[in-house]
């Protein structure tokens, strides 16, 4: 738009000289901005200095932009850009420099997101601590986590091994998409401790669009550890290519994905105490349990969801868009994807001695009980593949702005394949095992205006694997205005009835074998919530009925639960602000009917007080405060490396240990800098207990500095 009106302003400096007022022409030229208005009202604000050569276009081509005779474009050496034109950008979105959404992979439909350049929980650089009250974690960047909230957990039956990984990875999904006036750039790097035991986390984003309706994004991350204790190097590499086409009638998502996951597993400290009651001269010179143990994960996913958009109605030349007129739409839906894992130890590695803290040898004791292949080493690999493939159609019967906006039906075909050894073949070698399945959905959404908002699904597998699987789910949101302040309150129910994850009921390997026949898990989920974003305010209320839930024991076997388990929660958010001076608070309460199969803690909170202001009026902004996380004692989750899976131990509770960090923030122009003294509760609150997983303390207290800089091109 701004290089559209310079030539325009260019061509008006010239013809000004036929006596007109370029104040009234300038008035008239507001209503012509690129992405908000028309053509025919930039032909209007051109007829009155004249020598307009659009007004003598009598036709248009396919994308509504006027066909003029050559030689009078030639003669007024004015050119307009190709406008932003599609059914998901409404007139009120044409104009933003900045625009981020989510693809839905399953309705033809876009989630727009803010876009992260403000300070605003940039100090946070683990990102399973940045929603509600935090995830427990193995500790170092690059660990496994599992949220504090139950109602936030992850739960894919696809490759379930990586689920602990869920903060990190890229999928179809939560693939970021854009759509920029300029091309944008933006570079990240956050750093700590020393070379040795370092932690470094480094972002890099470039989006650019190729015409205005067409664009591509590239995002990069490494977020790794050298390790704090022994053997406890992670490092996460996530990769996504993505390319997105919105047009008129016609829209195109695609792209490729590679996440990648490599660790050394130190199975936990041999000796709590040696954290809780001892202060050694080196982290590194505590014993761990695990000495060669290493885990690797790969994925590589390609997809593709395109559809054409046919009108029920006459297009104007005007017409940026198809979304307010009665339309179908036909699409397509590609999905290819592969995970593989492979774990590695050996005997002598995962064997320990256990002293007393008078160090006298009260044991030698092994980590696992199991040696089913190999009685010397380890060499475990397995993988999953998904081809998926979809037909949909899209109904809007009037607008999707309107009470019935858009109506969906599809149907799909996927295919899974399952490479890994069995326990009566294993001898034979790797084998590969496929299971097929054909499934329908349907999925509706309208509004009424802004005050009221709906959508309503149901996806049903009648032949195959996992047939007779069902899953739906309805959205209701109703919003008040307040002085133009929004107070908004949305349900939501969801219930599935469906087939446990393949791996929980077939998997063999050195140190774990099972063979199982699990009935269907299903659950009945009601959430309420409201919010009232001006005044910082939410509460919410969550309900689960969990029918056969299927977890993984103390012994770190998947079981299925034979009575209903009851998980109840209640969360509150509430920020305060005292001139400059900020006070935010989350608080999840949650009870659980059965602690073995669900263990949540009763409470957990994540607070941050903070001081924010201007250093330097419009140049330089300041955030210094303090982060905290807390929650009560519970039978928190422990970890097994073998399977990369977390599981109920019902041996030790953790919890009610603070942790806090310190930090400065700072936003000069267009770069966040941060400096932070992470764990900075060590030794100060009377006691050593960090641990948020059994046997795996969190970091000790160390500085960290990070950037991060935004380029406008």
């Amino acid at each position: 738009m701004q290089r559209l009106l310079k030539h325009i302003c260019a061509a008006l400096f010239v013809l000004s000289v036929a006596g007109h007022s370029s104040e009234a022409l300038a008035q008239n030229l507001r209503t012509a901005d690129y992405g908000r208005g028309n053509i025919e009202e930039l032909s209007n604000a051109l007829e009155q200095v004249g020598n307009n050569p659009y007004a003598a276009a009598t036709e248009y081509d396919e994308n509504g932009n006027p066909i003029v005779p050559e030689e009078q474009a030639d003669s007024a050496k004015v050119k307009i850009k190709k406008p932003l034109e599609s059914y998901f950008f409404s007139d009120s979105l044409r104009g933003e420099r900045l625009l981020m959404w989510n693809l839905s992979t399953s309705t033809n439909n876009i989630t727009f997101q803010p876009i992260d350049t403000l300070i605003d929980d940039f100090q946070s650089d683990y990102l399973f601590l940045k929603k509600d009250v935090g995830d427990a974690y193995l500790g170092p960047l690059g660990g496994a986590s599992i949220p504090l909230n139950f109602f936030r957990r992850p739960d894919s039956r696809d490759f379930s091994f990586v689920n602990s990984y869920y903060a990190y990875l890229f999928n179809p999904e939560n693939v970021p998409f854009y759509n920029v006036k300029v091309p944008v750039t933006r570079l990240g790097y956050i750093s700590a401790g020393q070379k040795k035991m370092a932690e470094e986390h480094l972002q890099v984003t470039h989006a650019q669009q190729i015409s205005p309706s067409a664009g591509f994004n590239i995002t990069y991350n490494n977020q790794n550890t050298r390790g704090i204790y022994n053997w406890q190097r992670s490092k996460v590499k996530d990769l996504s290519m993505a390319f997105s086409y919105t047009g008129k009638r016609y829209s195109l998502h695609a792209g490729y994905i590679f996440n990648s996951i490599s660790r050394r597993e130190n199975g936990g400290m041999v000796n709590d105490w040696d954290i809780t009651d001892t202060i050694h001269e080196s982290s590194l010179n505590i014993p761990t349990r695990m000495r060669d143990a290493e885990n690797e994960a790969r994925n590589n996913t390609f997809y593709l969801v395109h559809s054409l958009g046919v009108p029920m109605a006459r297009i104007l030349p005007e017409d940026f868009s198809i979304a307010g007129k009665p339309s179908f739409y036909i699409g397509h839906a590609l999905r290819w994807e592969k995970w593989g894992k492979k774990y590695t130890d050996t005997r002598e590695g995962t064997t320990y001695d256990v002293y007393n803290k008078q160090g006298v040898l009260e044991s030698t004791e092994e980590f696992y009980d199991n040696w089913y292949i190999n009685p010397n080493f380890t060499n475990d690999t397995i993988a999953e593949s998904l081809l998926s493939n979809r037909l949909f159609l899209q109904l809007q019967p009037w607008s999707r702005e309107s009470l019935v906006a858009v109506v969906d039906a599809g149907v799909g075909f996927d295919v899974h394949s399952y490479y890994h050894f069995r326990m009566d073949d294993y001898l034979t070698g790797f084998r590969k095992h496929n299971e097929e399945e054909v499934y329908v959905y349907g999925a509706a959404q309208g509004k009424l205006k802004k005050y009221f908002d709906w959508n309503a699904d149901l996806r049903f597998v009648p032949l195959g694997y996992r047939s007779g699987d069902i899953e739906a789910g309805a959205d209701v949101a109703l919003s008040l205005y307040l002085k133009d302040r929004p107070i908004t309150l949305s349900g939501a129910f969801d219930f599935y009835n469906r087939t446990p994850s393949y791996w929980s009921q077939s998997y063999f390997s050195n140190h774990f074998a099972w063979s199982n026949s699990f009935a269907k898990e299903n659950e009945s989920r009601l959430e309420i919530t409201l919010r009232a974003p001006h005044w910082k305010a939410e509460a919410g209320l969550y309900q689960s009925i969990l029918g056969s839930r299927v977890y993984y024991d103390e012994h770190a076997l998947p079981q299925q639960a034979s009575d209903v388990v009851s998980v109840s929660g209640a969360y509150l958010r509430k920020d305060f602000a005292l001139g400059k001076f900020h006070f935010n608070h989350r608080v999840m309460l949650q009870w659980s009917t059965d602690q073995k199969v669900v263990a949540v803690p009763l409470a957990s909170a994540y607070l941050s007080y903070y001081w924010q202001g201007e250093a330097v009026p419009n140049v330089l902004t300041l955030k210094i405060g303090l982060d905290g996380w807390w929650n009560t004692k519970y039978y928190a989750p422990g970890y097994n490396p073998a399977t990369m899976q977390f599981y109920n131990q019902r041996e030790t509770e953790i919890g009610e240990y603070p942790m806090i960090n310190a930090f400065v923030a700072a936003q000069w122009k267009r770069a966040r800098i941060i400096v932070q003294y992470q764990h900075a509760s060590e030794d100060l609150l009377g006691t050593r207990a960090f641990f948020n997983i059994p046997h795996y303390p969190l970091n000790m207290r160390v500085l960290k500095f990070g950037i991060s800089w935004n380029f406008y091109d």
